[in-house]
C-alpha cells in the first residue's frame, strides 16, 4: 500500500517522550479511537465534526484541541482542505511534570479541563512549540515551550481539580455526621478524616452546605429529633440517642430551630 504523503509522523529526537504528527491537505477520517498519551494540537485549515466522549463539536481553523489519555474520539473533516498538527506526549512524563508544577499527589495526572478552545494565544503558543520541536539543536527551547504550554492549560483545570477533591472530602465529613448523628465528633477528628486543615474544612463545608460542620450536625439532629418525637420516643431517650449533653442542651437547641420546646412539639402529635 502506498504511503499517504499528506501525513507526517515522527518521534522527536530531542524529546523522545514526544511524537509529532501533521496532516497537510488530508481527507483522512478517523473512526472512534483513543490514545495512551496526552494529545493536543491545532487546526491549520478546514473544519470538521469532532466527537469526544460522546460530545459532538464543530472545530475549524485556529482551534486548539486537547485530548486526555483513554478518551474515545473521532474526527471527520468537511470537504476541502484539511490540515492540522498534533503532539502526543507520554502520560507518565506529564504526570511527573504536574507534580513538579502543582504538587499534585495521590493521582496519576490532571486531565485537560476542556476539549478544545478557539483562542489565538493558544494557537500561537502551540505554533512556537511545534517549530522548536522540529528545529535542530533546540532542546532547551523546545522543552521550555512544552512546559509553558502544558502549564497554561493544566492550570485552568487545577482549580476544578481542587474543588472536586475538596468536595469529595467534604462529602466524607457530611456522611460521617449523618451516619453517626449521636457521635460527638471533634473538629480535629473531622480534619483527620477529611485530610483538610480545620480552617479549610470549616470554610469549604460552609460553602457547600451553608453551615459549619457543628451547625449542620445540630440541624440534622433536630430534624431527626422531630421524627423520633412524632413516633413517641421520650425526650430523655431522644436526647441520648442524638448525642446531646443533657435534656437542657437538647431543649435549648430544639427551641432555637422549631420555636417550641420538644415537649410542646410532641404534644401536637400525641393529642
Amino acid at each position: 500500500m502506498a504511503q499517504d504523503k499528506s501525513i507526517f509522523l515522527a518521534r522527536c529526537q530531542m524529546l523522545p517522550f514526544v511524537e509529532i504528527k501533521s496532516a497537510s491537505r488530508s481527507a483522512a477520517c478517523y473512526h472512534t479511537h483513543s490514545h495512551d498519551e496526552f494529545s493536543f494540537g491545532v487546526i491549520d485549515t478546514g473544519s470538521a465534526n469532532y466527537c469526544n466522549l460522546s460530545q459532538r463539536n464543530r472545530i475549524g481553523t485556529g482551534t486548539t484541541v486537547t485530548i486526555n489519555p483513554g478518551d474515545a474520539h473521532s474526527c471527520n473533516p468537511d470537504q476541502g482542505e484539511w490540515s492540522y498538527r498534533m503532539l502526543f506526549v507520554d502520560t507518565g512524563w506529564i504526570g511527573k511534570l504536574q507534580q513538579e508544577l502543582f504538587g499534585c499527589k495521590g493521582i496519576d495526572y490532571l486531565p485537560f479541563p476542556k476539549l478544545y478552545e478557539k483562542q489565538a494565544l493558544s494557537f500561537q503558543n502551540f505554533d512556537k512549540l511545534y517549530q522548536a520541536l522540529l528545529a535542530p539543536d533546540s532542546t532547551l527551547e523546545a522543552e521550555t515551550y512544552l512546559i509553558e504550554f502544558l502549564k497554561n492549560h493544566f492550570a485552568k483545570g487545577l482549580k476544578l481539580y481542587k474543588e472536586q477533591r475538596d468536595n469529595f472530602h467534604i462529602r466524607r465529613v457530611q456522611e460521617l455526621i449523618m451516619d453517626q448523628l449521636g457521635s460527638n465528633w471533634s473538629l480535629e477528628k473531622f480534619s483527620e478524616e477529611s485530610g483538610l486543615s480545620r480552617y479549610h474544612l470549616i470554610r469549604s463545608f460552609k460553602d457547600r452546605y451553608g453551615q459549619s460542620p457543628h451547625a449542620y450536625q445540630l440541624d440534622q439532629r433536630i430534624k431527626k429529633a422531630k421524627s423520633l418525637l412524632q413516633d413517641g420516643t421520650s425526650l430523655a431517650d431522644t436526647a441520648l440517642q442524638l448525642g446531646f449533653a443533657d435534656q437542657s442542651h437538647f431543649q435549648r437547641n430544639f427551641k432555637k430551630r422549631v420555636a417550641v420546646t420538644p415537649k410542646q412539639y410532641q404534644s401536637f402529635f400525641n393529642a
